[in-house]
Parts: C-alpha cells; sequence; structure tokens
C-alpha cells in the first residue's frame, strides 16, 4: 500500500487528484455514496456504542449487587455473588476507560498501530471475560428481596 501523501488515506479520504492505485473503485451503496469508509469515524462509532453497552451492563450489575446486599449474608450465595458482581464492576470500569483511551488514539499514524491493536484486543478479553463472570452470577442466581415482591396495600 502506498503511504505517500499522493496515496489513499488510512482514513478513508481521498485527495480529488490521486484516486487510489492499489484498490477498486468503491461501490456504490444502498444510500447511493460512493466514498470509503472513515476509519476513526467507524473506530470511534463503535467505541460509543461498546460504551453504552457497557454502561447499560453496569448499571444492572449495580442492581444485582444492591438486591445481593439486600438478602444479606444469609443468602447460600452472598459471597460468591458479591464476589462476581464486584469482579464484573471493576472489568466493566476498566474496560471503559481503556475505550476511552482507543477513541483519543488516531488511526491515521501508522506508529500508534500495534498499540491500538494491543489495547484493542486487550479490551475485547476483557468483555469475553466479563460475560463469562456475568454467567456466572446468572447462574447462582440473584433474587430479590421478598419485600420487593409484596404487593403495595
Amino acid at each position: 500500500m502506498d503511504s505517500t501523501p499522493e496515496g489513499s488515506e488510512l482514513n478513508g479520504d481521498l485527495r480529488p487528484d490521486s484516486p487510489p492505485t492499489d484498490c477498486p473503485s468503491p461501490q456504490p451503496t444502498r444510500w447511493g455514496r460512493n466514498r470509503l469508509i472513515n476509519v476513526n469515524h467507524y473506530a470511534n462509532k463503535k467505541s460509543a456504542a461498546e460504551s453504552m453497552l457497557d454502561i447499560a451492563l453496569l448499571m444492572a450489575n449495580a442492581s444485582q449487587l444492591k438486591a445481593v446486599i439486600d438478602q444479606g449474608p444469609s443468602f447460600g450465595f452472598y459471597v460468591p455473588l458479591v464476589a462476581l458482581i464486584t469482579i464484573s464492576l471493576v472489568l466493566q470500569i476498566s474496560v471503559g476507560v481503556l475505550l476511552i483511551f482507543l477513541v483519543r488514539y488516531d488511526l491515521n499514524n501508522p506508529a500508534k498501530h500495534a498499540k491500538l491493536d494491543f489495547l484493542n484486543n486487550l479490551a475485547t478479553g476483557l468483555v469475553f471475560i466479563i460475560v463469562v463472570v456475568n454467567i456466572f452470577i446468572t447462574a447462582f442466581g440473584v433474587r430479590m428481596p421478598m419485600a420487593a415482591w409484596e404487593p403495595h396495600r
């Protein structure tokens, strides 16, 4: 791939006077646009979507932690559930911070590609661990306290 300014840039922006020579012309999309993808814009949108999902899971885990604490230590799986939910919350906050760093880096700088690839793989691995931890949380079962289930009179 040509890395000179005369060639196509990594972010998908093309200079009008120099079409890419090493890739086929872009096909129109279903919206009729003839342009290449902007990698930075795509990565930022992907990271923002992941962050929103992370926030939703963070809120669900916080609610689960409250339910387990309301059950009290007499609940059979109190300690394992508190530990698993805490691990999940810490990992989710870590992934959120990691995604902030990923969004701030410029994908057009080839010197940063190795670091970005490592951080992206790390985020993916942590998300996988979060999923596994949450499967165990679900397996142990979080029950709402009985007072929460009683109808109001």
